[in-house]
């Protein structure tokens, strides 16, 4: 079966209704369809949630790197460095900061770790690279599924009024075949 790059099924796009249906029944087949579509959905609120995360996360890579580049400018200088920083969502404090070579960085599940400016600015590139890498994939996978919920949705609609078509032509045969009623 085919797939996108990260193993995201592709949904087959039903052309010939009846030859689809040469292996399963109409309800089976829609039942076969409404759980793909299921499926599609929940993966899209997945990657929509894996977006919104990656979308917060890279502007707090990208204002870290950029203090640390300022660091690095600031290196060779004895004059300590005056500054406001967040210590919560409304809450800043001023802060004199001395010359300096290290920082530390918070890595996740309440580690930190010292590193050099230079470590640090290497550590964090390559955070924010794998982090806009990781949303243009995520991006991507979102197209890819719409598009997916979109064809299995026209294939439902294409089986489902293939059905009453021929629902329709089988009470209208059943009609021209009943014998004529009996005249007086």
């Amino acid at each position: 079966m085919e797939s996108n790059p990260r193993g995201i099924p592709k949904s087959p796009f039903v052309d010939d209704v009846e030859a689809y249906l040469k292996t399963d029944t109409v309800q089976a087949t829609l039942n076969k369809f409404t759980e793909a579509v299921s499926k599609y959905k929940y993966m899209e609120n997945s990657k929509l949630q894996q977006r919104l995360s990656l979308e917060g996360k890279i502007p707090d890579i990208e204002k870290t790197l950029s203090m640390v580049g300022f660091l690095i400018e600031k290196r060779g200088s004895d004059e300590p460095v005056k500054t406001l920083f967040e210590v919560n969502d409304t809450l800043f404090a001023h802060a004199t900061l001395p010359p300096t070579e290290t920082v530390n960085l918070w890595l996740g599940a309440n580690v930190m770790l010292e590193y050099t400016l230079d470590e640090a600015r290497e550590l964090l590139a390559s955070k924010l690279e794998i982090a806009k890498n990781n949303l243009k994939d995520t991006v991507e996978d979102l197209e890819f599924l719409r598009d997916q919920i979109t064809t299995m949705e026209v294939n439902t609609a294409r089986v489902y009024n293939w059905d009453i078509k021929q629902r329709r032509l089988a009470t209208a045969t059943a009609v021209a075949a009943m014998p004529a009623p009996a005249a007086k």
